[in-house]
């Protein structure tokens, strides 16, 4: 709590003021957080302090500001493996009190930390609290700023991606609120950029990525391999299938699910969560993509024959915990695209299913962690 309100002091975060008459200030709790690592480990613990309360057109305005998808990030690790750089990471400290709001906020004294010579007074906000509407705004604003005039170029689709041209060099960064991941062709340009981050922000420099937003990553000379194992144990052990019989394949080849009326109830909740679950590990595995959609289907009123067709992705899960993507170094960055459809196959409705994928040079592969044996070659983005 005393090192959070240290960064309050150090990065200038709020004057002591005397309370505006026309104004009313917002309030704050404390928030406590354990950070955990790639082993799933406590490696941090955090005290945050955000503001509360506040109110649309008197405390903030505009609140957007972009995010990076996932398919962003596969496609920089893709990019990263052709060209034969590592990707590194750092993590900016208290970033959103960096940035600096354009509205008029009061915040009261935080409970236990009052001011002894000045209990009255509330503090007049330069820069964003957690907590506020417009910080992660104001973050981003200061961010892209501090790297526009740096010499980057912002990306023209993904506005969280940024490019640095130095001779034949390169340098992209892709940030996703307060981490950063970074890489180029020069090791020089890579550490004089860690060095100018490090002078503006304060910084914690991870070293070499290997865990980025529940997605473990392996970087190696002959490419890249990610995969969510730890996730995938997580849930199965979540939803108590750890014990399951496992099985060689998601769906069986004759499944055909439909609303099944008849059938008896099961609870929704669970099934929601056990859909979202593996809605998210389909980011490093798209061999279950297509089962999971077609279950996610009949989310609205789940039956015991959904409930078993989704049981039967998780005991398959359970025979190939730690599949992956595959991204190969030295492969070529040209772009292919492909579509499928079938023809009335919904049982219910008799609409088709349609299917795309996009193809960024070789293709993907999915296969164990410890052989390259008998990978099944997959896209690197498939929509269905």
């Amino acid at each position: 709590m005393h090192e959070e309100l240290e960064n309050f002091e150090r990065n200038h975060v709020w004057d002591l003021v005397e309370p505006p008459k026309n104004r009313r200030p917002i309030g704050t709790k404390w928030v406590f957080k354990n950070k955990r690592g790639e082993d799933g480990m406590v490696v941090r613990n955090k005290a945050r302090l955000p503001g509360v309360s506040s109110k649309e057109g008197i405390d903030y305005e505009e609140t957007f500001a972009p995010i990076a998808r996932l398919e962003a990030i596969r496609i920089l690790l893709a990019f990263a493996a052709s060209k034969g750089f590592k990707l590194q990471q750092m993590d900016v400290k208290s970033a959103f009190l960096n940035g600096f709001i354009e509205e008029e906020v009061y915040v009261r004294q935080p409970p236990g930390f009052e001011s002894a010579k000045f209990p009255d007074r509330v503090y007049k906000l330069r820069k964003a609290l957690y907590g506020l509407k417009q910080a992660p705004r104001a973050w981003y604003a200061r961010l892209k700023s501090f790297l526009l005039k740096s010499g980057f170029v912002m990306g023209s689709v993904d506005k969280t991606l940024f490019l640095l041209s130095r001779g034949s060099d390169t340098l992209i960064v892709q940030i996703y609120v307060d981490d950063i991941i970074f890489g180029g062709s020069s090791h020089a340009l890579v550490s004089s950029f860690a060095e100018q981050m490090s002078r503006e922000f304060e910084m914690s420099l991870m070293g070499e990525l290997q865990f980025f937003l529940g997605l473990q990553i392996k970087q190696g000379p002959e490419g890249t391999f990610v995969h969510q194992a730890k996730y995938t144990r997580d849930i199965l052990k979540k939803f108590e299938m750890g014990d399951s019989k496992p099985m060689t394949t998601p769906m069986s080849t004759n499944t055909a699910l439909d609303a099944d009326e008849d059938g008896e109830a099961v609870d929704q909740k669970e099934f929601r969560g056990m859909i979202g679950s593996l809605l998210y590990l389909t980011a490093t595995r798209p061999d279950i993509q297509f089962a999971v959609c077609l279950c996610a289907r009949y989310q609205a009123s789940p039956r015991t024959s959904h409930r078993q067709a989704v049981k039967r992705i998780f005991r398959y899960l359970k025979f190939t915990p730690e599949l992956g993507l595959w991204y190969s170094s030295g492969s070529s960055l040209f772009l292919r695209g492909f579509s499928d459809a079938d023809h009335a196959g919904c049982r219910i409705d008799r609409k088709s299913t349609s299917g795309t994928c996009q193809l960024l040079g070789t293709l993907l592969s999915l296969g164990p962690l410890a052989s390259k044996l008998a990978y099944l070659c997959l896209p690197q983005k498939q929509s269905i």
